[in-house]
């Protein structure tokens, strides 16, 4: 099997929210997670997890279905929000991408100016 735009991968988003305030930050990631799940068929999975030995860290989990459901959650108004509103309650964001994902994708992932890693499949396969 190929792997790239069009096979599935998963994104973790790591970030760190500032002491004061977790809170409103739960409140924007609840929101968030609503508003995707309501209008974002290609996003197969999301989940929001607290670290259990640190209380201000937090994992996103997402797998997307393909590059173009990646693409369609960045230009989701409520992501486009939650992303301006990070810049103000979070500290940090790093992102993990765990698959191969095509060359469009990845020159959009370099634009937002966010640390990343993307590890690239070398074998395996996907069941959708």
């Amino acid at each position: 099997m190929s792997f790239g735009a069009e096979t599935p991968f998963i994104l973790l988003a790591r970030v760190q929210v500032k002491p004061d305030k977790v809170q409103e930050y739960l409140l924007l990631a609840a929101k968030t997670d609503k508003a995707v799940e309501d209008s974002e068929p290609g996003m197969l999975h999301h989940t929001f997890d607290q670290d259990p030995e640190n209380q201000l860290c937090f994992v996103w989990s997402e797998v997307y279905k393909n590059d173009e459901a990646f693409l369609s959650h960045l230009a989701n108004p409520p992501v486009e929000e939650y992303l301006k509103r990070h810049a103000e309650l979070g500290d940090s964001v790093t992102l993990e991408f765990y698959g191969t994902v095509g060359d469009k994708c990845l020159e959009v992932i370099k634009g937002t100016g966010v640390r990343f890693k993307v590890f690239t499949t070398k074998l395996g396969y996907s069941r959708v």
